[in-house]
């Protein structure tokens, strides 16, 4: 297992690989960003980006997205995965916005997991992107990498990944760290083909020594 000094190496590491890494996902205000993440399950935010990019344009607030029957929504949103639960879950969080909280996203992980189709992940998504809240959203890139890297185990729960980060990692850390740690596993240690072999971090990669044994380069 990593220690907390080369934990913070590796974020360090990926973010010289990619010094812009960012939320991916198209919006311009928390409203928008919340209703993303909620897309974004078992999604690629790319995909995600081309539904929204029409969606935004149709609703605006919560409002907008009770004024449409259920069946035209499933039908805007038609080409996401799971787009049925998603369009319930939108209204269902539009309704709760409004209703409980004069319309507008808290600002509060119990008040996000409150609303439907909204867990721990992309609660701490919009408390990261839309608020600035320090926190550490723990997608399958972020699960993979750690777990490769041996900052985290293998067995360990996605609550478990991120408590482990939050504790190897400075607070002031985990909102980047998040975006880092994406970025390095969509675009370089990606699920079927890690690009061990050009890696900065294959001397200390558990996972990265095995596949340098495997075929044939130096680790």
């Amino acid at each position: 297992m990593l220690n907390k000094k080369q934990t913070i190496f590796c974020i360090q590491e990926m973010e010289k690989m990619f010094p812009n890494a960012h939320c991916e996902l198209v919006h311009k205000n928390t409203f928008e960003l919340l209703i993303a993440v909620v897309l974004s399950a078992q999604c690629t935010d790319a995909l995600v980006n081309k539904v929204t990019a029409s969606l935004f344009e149709k609703y605006h607030t919560p409002e907008d997205y009770l004024a449409v029957p259920l069946e035209e929504l499933e039908g805007d949103i038609r080409s996401i995965g799971l787009y049925r639960n998603k369009a319930k879950n939108i209204q269902g969080l539009s309704r709760r916005l409004i209703e409980d909280f004069d319309g507008k996203v808290p600002d509060t992980h119990a008040a996000l997991e409150s609303l439907p189709g909204v867990g721990r992940k992309t609660a701490n998504v919009v408390l990261s992107v839309g608020f600035g809240v320090p926190a550490i959203a723990v997608d399958t890139h972020v699960e993979r990498v750690t777990k490769r890297l041996a900052i985290c185990r293998w067995k360990d729960s996605v609550q478990e990944v991120e408590e482990t980060l939050k504790r190897k990692l400075p607070q002031e850390m985990w909102s980047q760290a998040h975006h880092d740690l994406i970025f390095f596993g969509r675009y370089h240690c990606k699920a079927r083909k890690p690009e061990c072999s050009t890696c900065p971090l294959l001397s200390i990669c558990r996972e990265g020594k095995k596949q340098a044994k495997a075929r044939g380069f130096d680790g």
